[in-house]
């Protein structure tokens, strides 16, 4: 009969009953068989564990690596869908989540004037224009009936209606000076005594005034390359005019401009808030230690002028040289880092942009899709509650408690946002794009809330943008500039000819009379410049040279 044996791992024999049945000599035998057959296994199994341990530890990093595979993947398509975005999809960062002004179960907003919105009224078109009238009249044989051949009586009145006309037309100016010769013998008579001539903005120049107006307004205020105006002014009127001869005279016209830039430039310095930015802006000239012609275009923007300067670099140098040691204010700007160097002085307060911070979400939301989106556009509406918040506040501005209920009101949602800011970024599962972007809200959130305690300062910097697009239309018709004082020339003109707008003044009609003065000082500025600088002109000074009457006729 077959006794069952179990056998441990130290290599002991036991019976089915926990004792051992054999003799001892026998069970010692027994045991030194086992205990080379367990030792056996026990190895195999060592072995197996190990094993199983190893590939436990290589599938835990495969499912790392492959969990950094698959976030490089997802980055990489929304890097892609990005470069697509920017390439062929719409500019807009208007959110489509939400109309102003529709209710939910409302369809798609019509285009046009909405039902029930106040309208402008019937307009009628080209009233500030000259009026030139011209009278219709039958022909001889048509004023009489076509069958008794009776007159037909005049009626008193006329029927009357508007025709729109443009016409430009390019002319010679023939001057004849008259010339005389005295009868007298007086020695300091001369000889022949010759009428003058009209003042010229640049001595013995061919151009008049009103060509370098249009040259000055066609490109720097509609952008148009100076080739395609002469192109333009070639094939509709005839004229030829070598493009250097016009780039020769707007070099020769640049010191002109120089008073009135540094007027705008010191009436800019004296405010108490500025609107900042900054665009590439090429000028292709070679210069010692700086490789390529990638230089900036800065703007510096108040309530009450606008400057724009052309500089080599993009650096912190370029601020702090403009605002030098005395300014003193607030200062809006998006999060680049070299506005923050004026934080080292402590005179100037850096408002940072809310639109930058909307436009990181919405940028999540467009580019990586599915939670991201879902996440993202959760904090681009509560953005938008902040702008109308904000909005409700400042149409009260006037009325002290309904100001105090808004404000506070105002400031209970920033203070939302802060801690659902704060418990986003305690949470660790928070990485990637999500953690970065509430990292960079939470680094600038002092300048973010600047505008809790000052209302006039809007919570984003649009109006510094907004002020870049004509120039950056010129960067991308004429491509910058090709000289160095180009380039300085074009800032210049983009200041005055923005702080003319700023003031609802009509650049034309502005340089025409100032170039007039100009001409009549013999081709230099003149030496008083303050009837040409708006916060110094009469109200009736103002309206004169305002866009609303530039067209008025005489009689109005």
């Amino acid at each position: 009969m077959a006794v069952a044996v179990e056998v441990d791992w130290a290599g002991e024999a036991i019976g089915a009953s926990g004792a051992s049945d054999l003799p001892d000599g026998a069970l010692v035998a027994e045991a030194a068989g086992n205990c080379a057959q367990c030792s056996s296994f026990k190895a195999k199994a060592d072995r197996a564990h190990g094993e199983a341990r190893y590939w436990r530890v290589m599938h835990g990093r495969a499912l790392e690596r492959e969990s950094v595979l698959k976030a490089k993947i997802e980055q990489l398509r929304a890097q892609l869908h990005e470069s697509e975005r920017r390439l062929f999809g719409e500019k807009s960062e208007r959110s489509k989540s939400k109309v102003a002004g529709k209710r939910p179960g409302e369809g798609k907003r019509k285009r046009g004037q909405q039902p029930g919105a106040p309208g402008h009224g019937r307009r009628r078109l080209g009233e500030l224009l000259p009026a030139v009238e011209e009278i219709w009249d039958l022909d001889p044989e048509q004023r009489c009936c076509p069958s008794c051949r009776c007159p037909y009586d005049l009626l008193q009145g006329s029927e009357d209606s508007e025709v729109i006309e443009v016409e430009v037309r390019a002319h010679r100016r023939v001057i004849r000076r008259k010339r005389y010769r005295p009868t007298c013998q007086c020695p300091a008579t001369p000889g022949i005594v010759t009428a003058p001539g009209p003042a010229k903005l640049i001595p013995k120049g061919s151009l008049g005034i009103s060509v370098w107006v249009m040259i000055l307004i066609d490109k720097f205020l509609f952008q148009r390359p100076t080739y395609r105006w002469l192109a333009d002014l070639r094939l509709t009127q005839g004229l030829s005019m070598a493009q250097g001869t016009v780039t020769d005279g707007l070099r020769r016209l640049m010191p002109l401009f120089e008073p009135v830039m540094k007027a705008i430039v010191e009436k800019n310095l004296t405010a108490e808030h500025w609107h900042a930015d900054e665009t590439g802006w090429p000028v292709y000239v070679k210069r010692e230690g700086k490789p390529g012609y990638h230089w900036q275009l800065w703007v510096f923007q108040s309530r009450q002028a606008v400057v724009f300067q052309v500089e080599p670099t993009r650096a912190g140098e370029v601020v702090l040289a403009y605002f030098g040691e005395s300014a003193t204010g607030i200062l809006s700007v998006d999060r680049y880092v070299a506005y923050k160097v004026l934080l080292k002085s402590g005179r100037i307060v850096l408002a940072y942009c809310w639109a930058h911070v909307r436009r990181d979400f919405v940028r999540i939301a467009r580019d990586w899709g599915g939670q991201h989106q879902r996440w993202a556009l959760g904090w681009v509406e509560c953005i938008g509650e902040l702008y109308r918040l904000n909005g409700e506040r400042l149409r009260v501005l006037d009325d002290r408690q309904a100001f105090r209920a808004a404000d506070g009101e105002l400031r209970e949602a920033v203070e939302r946002l802060a801690v659902w800011r704060q418990a986003e970024l305690a949470e660790a599962s928070l990485v990637g794009v999500r953690r970065k972007v509430l990292k960079s809200m939470n680094n600038h959130w002092a300048g973010l809330i600047v505008f809790l305690q000052h209302p006039q300062v809007p919570m984003d910097n649009n109006t510094a943008e907004r002020a870049q697009r004509t120039p950056v239309v010129g960067r991308k018709n004429y491509y910058g500039s090709g000289a160095e004082w180009s380039g300085k020339l074009a800032a210049m003109m983009f200041s005055i000819f923005q702080t003319l707008l700023l003031w609802k003044l009509n650049p034309r009609l502005w340089l025409h009379a100032y170039l007039e003065l100009c001409a009549q000082g013999g081709g230099r500025a003149p030496e008083d410049i303050t009837p040409f600088l708006p916060w110094e002109m009469s109200e009736e000074r103002r309206r004169q040279l305002s866009v609303a009457t530039a067209c008025r006729p005489e009689s109005a």
